[in-house]
Parts: C-alpha cells; sequence; structure tokens
C-alpha cells in the first residue's frame, strides 16, 4: 500500500513539472493542393456548378497561413500549355500565393512555356520550388536553398523536413525544350530519397519528413516502400482522389486531392515529447457553400471576361455541341465511365477497330448537362492524342487487360470499347469482342486470332506496363486525332446522350457479357425462370407418383 501511495505521489509531481505541451502533445497542420492546371474560375465539378476556383481556395487558405501551427503546400502542374487561360496568363495566379504557400514542387507542366517563361515565373514568387532529383547539365541540383535542396520548418517547437522529387516518368513526358533549365536532366527518385531522408533525419534531426510530389501513385506506393523514414506523402500527378491511407509494409500514410483545387488536403500531425504519434486527416472540398475571397474573384471575373472578349481566344468559348446528360468520369479508375465509353466508342469506329483502349488519365472532368465549347473539351481532354491502331492476337489483348485490371484504382486503368468482359480475382474474364469493327455481334475472344486495336499514342509509347505489350504488335499511324473525332461527334450528332451499358462488371455475369447465338443474347433472367419451370414441373411429378 505503501509502494501504492510513492507512486502516486511521484506521478502527481512528474506531471506538475511537466509543460502542458508535453502531456498533452503539439499538433502540427498542413494542407495540400496539387495539379490546378489554371482552374482559375470555378467549375462544374463533382455534381456540383461553382466549385473551386482560385478565389475559393484563397479565401479558404489565407487564414491557415497566419497560423503559426500550420504549413501549406502546392504539389505543382500549376500552368497547362494548350489551355486558354494558361496560354494567355500563364503564372499570374504564382504570385497570389505570396505569404500562404510555404513551399512548391516541380510538376512536369510548370514549365510548359520554356525556360526562360519560368524563369521569370520563380523570380516572382517567395515560396521555393522543391524537387531534389532535377539536374542541371552539370549534374547539380537545380533547386537549392543555402545549398539544400529540401526545406525544414521550425513549427511549435518542432522540426518538420519537406522535399520533392519527380517521378521516374519526367525524362520522357517533359521534352528538352520545356525544361527548367537548359539541359536538364532528372536523376532516380528513390536513390535521392533515400539520400534527402537521411540527411533530414540524421543530419537536420527533424521530428517528421513529409514529401509533396510529383509522382504517380504507384511511384509513390514503390518509393515509401523503399525509402522507409518518410512520414507522410502528399499525392500528386496521377489526380488521384483518396482520403488518408496506410501504405501496404510502410510507416507512411499518403492523401490525394484529386485535381483543380476541387480539393485540399487537410492533416493533422500530433506529437508527444517531439515523437510523432498520431496522423489525422481528410480530404476538404471546395464546394459552391464556401466562401470567396472577394478581391480575387472580382479579379478573376474581369481576367475571364478580357480573355473571352481576345480575338485569339473567343473562338474557344463558342459553341460546339450539346448534352442531354452529364458526360461524368465517376468511376473510371475501377471500371467504365459515361465519358469513357462515349469518347471510346467514337475513336474505335474511326479507327475501324475491333477494339479501342486508352487510360483514364485522358478523360479529367465531367462534362455537364447543356451547352459544350471548345474549352470545355479541352478541360475534358487536355492532350488531342493520336490513334494508333495495332494488329493484335487475342492473347495480347488478354494481357492488355489483365494489366489494366492490375491498375484498377489509379488513373491508368484503362476504358474500352468493343470488348466486355467480367472482373474476377484481378482478371479479365469471360471475354468477348466484335466480329467485325463495323457491326454489333460479340463473339467470344480467339487468343490465336487476330484483331486490329486502337488506342492512343500515349498509352502505346509512354504508358508502363502497357508499351511494352504494344512493343510486340505491329503498329500503324492513322492520322487521326482522339478529340479532334470527338469534337466533329459533338458538332455532328448534338444533343448527345450516353450512358453505362455493362461493358465492364465486376461478379456475377451481366446479360450484356453472355454469349450470344444468332445474334440473341441469352439474358439470365430467362434461364432463370425456366429453371424455376423445371422445378415447378419436377415438383408436380413427384406429388402426382406419390398419389399414386
Amino acid at each position: 500500500m505503501r509502494k501504492i501511495t510513492l507512486s502516486i505521489t511521484m506521478l502527481f509531481l512528474v506531471l506538475v513539472a511537466s509543460p502542458a505541451s508535453a502531456q498533452q502533445g503539439t499538433t502540427v497542420t498542413l494542407l495540400h493542393f496539387s495539379d490546378y492546371h489554371s482552374h482559375a474560375v470555378p467549375f462544374y465539378a463533382e455534381k456540383q456548378a461553382d466549385m473551386a476556383g482560385m478565389a475559393r481556395a484563397i479565401a479558404y487558405l489565407k487564414p491557415l497561413a497566419t497560423n503559426p501551427n500550420a504549413l501549406i503546400f502546392d504539389g505543382g502542374d500549376m500552368v497547362n500549355l494548350g489551355t486558354a487561360w494558361s496560354d494567355k496568363y500563364q503564372c499570374t495566379e504564382w504570385s497570389w500565393l505570396n505569404d500562404i504557400v510555404d513551399a512548391m514542387a516541380f510538376g512536369n507542366h510548370d514549365a510548359d512555356y520554356g525556360a526562360d517563361v519560368f524563369a521569370k515565373c520563380r523570380a516572382e514568387i517567395k515560396y521555393p520550388i522543391l524537387a531534389s532529383n532535377v539536374l542541371d547539365s552539370s549534374g547539380k541540383p537545380v533547386f537549392q536553398y543555402e545549398g539544400k535542396t529540401y526545406r525544414v520548418f521550425d513549427v511549435a517547437g518542432l522540426k518538420v523536413g519537406v522535399f520533392a522529387v519527380d517521378g521516374p516518368d519526367f525524362d520522357k513526358l517533359v521534352k528538352p525544350a520545356v525544361r527548367p533549365v537548359d539541359g536538364a536532366t532528372f536523376g532516380d527518385p528513390v536513390k535521392t530519397a533515400q539520400e534527402v531522408v537521411k540527411a533530414l533525419r540524421d543530419q537536420e534531426k527533424v521530428n517528421a519528413v513529409v514529401m509533396i510530389g510529383h509522382g504517380m501513385y504507384e511511384d509513390n506506393v514503390a518509393l515509401a516502400q523503399s525509402v522507409p523514414g518518410i512520414d507522410l506523402i502528399f499525392g500528386t500527378h496521377s489526380h488521384r482522389k483518396e482520403e488518408l491511407t496506410k501504405i501496404p509494409n510502410t510507416n507512411t500514410t499518403i492523401i490525394s486531392p484529386f485535381q483543380y483545387l476541387t480539393y485540399l488536403s487537410k492533416v493533422e500531425l500530433t506529437f508527444q515529447n517531439g515523437t510523432l504519434n498520431k496522423v489525422n486527416g481528410k480530404l476538404v472540398p471546395l464546394s459552391n457553400t464556401l466562401p470567396q475571397d472577394p478581391d480575387i474573384a472580382q479579379k478573376v471575373k474581369q481576367m475571364q471576361s478580357d480573355l473571352q472578349a481576345d480575338p485569339k481566344y473567343a473562338p474557344l468559348f463558342q459553341k460546339i455541341g450539346e448534352s442531354a446528360v452529364e458526360l461524368s468520369t465517376d468511376g473510371q479508375f475501377e471500371g467504365e465511365g459515361v465519358l469513357g465509353d462515349f469518347v471510346m466508342d467514337i475513336f474505335r469506329s474511326k479507327a475501324q477497330a475491333h477494339m479501342a483502349i486508352a487510360t483514364s488519365s485522358g478523360f479529367r472532368q465531367a462534362i455537364p448537362p447543356g451547352p459544350i465549347t471548345e474549352e470545355m473539351l479541352r478541360s475534358t481532354m487536355p492532350y488531342p492524342n493520336k490513334i494508333f491502331t495495332f494488329d493484335m492476337t487475342g492473347a495480347q489483348i488478354q494481357e492488355l487487360l489483365n494489366h489494366s485490371i492490375s491498375r484498377k484504382g489509379s488513373d491508368f486503368f484503362s476504358q474500352i470499347s468493343g470488348v466486355r468482359f467480367n472482373i474476377a480475382n484481378g482478371q479479365a474474364t469471360n471475354i468477348q469482342i466484335l466480329a467485325d469493327p463495323a457491326k454489333s455481334d460479340y463473339v467470344p475472344l480467339n487468343p490465336t486470332a487476330t484483331y486490329k486495336v486502337a488506342t492512343s499514342d500515349f498509352q502505346a509509347q509512354f504508358a508502363a506496363g502497357y508499351k511494352e505489350i504494344f512493343a510486340k504488335a505491329k503498329s500503324t499511324d492513322t492520322g487521326f486525332e482522339i478529340r479532334e473525332e470527338t469534337r466533329k461527334f459533338l458538332q455532328a450528332n448534338s444533343p448527345i446522350t450516353a450512358k453505362l451499358d455493362g461493358r465492364m462488371s465486376a461478379g456475377a455475369i451481366a446479360p450484356s457479357q453472355l454469349p450470344t447465338s444468332g445474334g440473341v443474347l441469352v439474358d439470365p433472367r430467362a434461364v432463370s425462370m425456366v429453371g424455376l419451370c423445371l422445378i415447378a414441373l419436377g415438383l408436380l411429378a413427384r406429388r402426382k407418383a406419390y398419389q399414386q
């Protein structure tokens, strides 16, 4: 009893002597957005009009920028060559984020207008741009501050180390003419991250390590699994919407805020005696119910008006078609999307192919019901993408579909046309394909038969996993572009309509996926009815036999 009394007394003295912050823990709030792509004007997203917009983002972030326990990060891809706002105003908004953003990652589009324009943009901002593996022609890091490629922020008596590396796809995505400096190259992101994390942990003695991009989701996962010591990754580049999740086989969490300021990532790191012991977070939608910063809103309104009045850009805001329904992107990272079905059917038909396949990454945002402008089409499909065809065996098509399914949940999952199948145990099953590109009859896929497959030049030449499969087949450049053919279809067929048709499904076989005979579908409901009739007849026969 005396020992217990002494222990309680000692515990009381320790609690009295300890500061309140040590007893209660310290929380650091981190905010992040990415893949803005010059979407200053609110737009239709998540089935809502007037979503997001730079004025709404600044209204939300500005009060947090004055919070000494908060940090705000930008994941990059702030501009996008080929979109009207970006082409006219380029990086104007970057300076609007001075005294709000603490650091920005270099994205693959941020030097779209060349090294000179990028240097001008960089000179107009107060916050650092980070990318430890972007090297100049002599092999030295381009983005250095006080001789370091990372930043250490002192927050509430704690040290938060922040860095960025660009993904392994940058060397092909970012052409030499649009790199941040002449002769720039991209070093190995995993090796670079290992060196940076070691420096942050061993030399800087940070309390937490945060990575802000810019890499594909799968590359970030692989990096976290190869580089221990990263506490949090803010997802970028994949335009992925994902709540806070623990990466398998790591102590690293990841959260991804989708695109275009539709969402912000908000994460709270809680420390106890300097040790990180809790990570909480969520996505914050910048819905149309949130206020806008009045000064920025007025500026954006005037700039948009000037843009639409500019003879160089005015044609982009003219009507090219109309939709009777929403062409939604919902579900396209795990199955078919309405927009994907619509566009894939157009370009498969134009290519006169048995099937068409293209990554969901090419379909960026939904088209709302109503008038469709050229600028809206470009926002939906930012890249024109050439149409290539390949002579492929059924076995190679099976390989393509299986690879797509392996990328389920990411924007490298593919949309398709001319083929239908079930997804079971990570494989494409019950595959059927058009017997003739000009007709609508489906037949079971023959592994040894040869079919014409249409895809985008991006998927055939750059998309990891797909390009290796396409490299085995003979290719033809059709001379057509996916976006151009979509535009022509809208102009000739509006108002258009579209809906899901079950070309991809999981679980039980859908009626549209069952074998056909003489062009007549076998409906499982009819099969079930026949079965019930047979059961009923059997019961009647048994009853009659019993009565006899």
